[in-house]
């Protein structure tokens, strides 16, 4: 296995295990530990956790919002004025977790070099 599957697995894991006890913004402490102990380079340090935590994001939503019918996540998306698109809320959850994750992976990235 190469270093991009590597971080992808360890930040999916780590993401998942951390949000089961802390807050929503622990996937972020799990990319910045990811990013800091395997660092990738150019833009993949910033599209692994983004790509990690967006697929993690989404297959938990919709798990959690499949077993009620969706009723929860319309509702929530005619706030957010997304109309009665549950789908697309979704889509919005991940990338929102995807966006906070890969700029807490270049964070993890320029400590490391900080450090150096």
């Amino acid at each position: 296995m190469n270093k991009k599957s590597i971080n992808f697995l360890l930040t999916l894991f780590l993401a998942y295990i951390l949000a089961l006890f802390l807050p929503w913004w622990s996937v972020m402490v799990a990319a910045l530990i990811t990013s800091f102990l395997i660092p990738l380079k150019k833009a993949t340090v910033f599209i692994i956790p983004f790509l990690a935590v967006s697929l993690l994001w989404i297959i938990q939503s919709w798990l959690l919002s499949s077993a009620n019918d969706y009723t929860l996540a319309r509702k929530i998306a005619i706030l957010f004025s997304l109309g009665e698109n549950p789908v697309l809320l979704i889509i919005v959850t991940g990338l929102v977790g995807g966006l906070a994750t890969g700029i807490a992976g270049i964070f993890g990235k320029q400590c490391k070099l900080v450090l150096k």
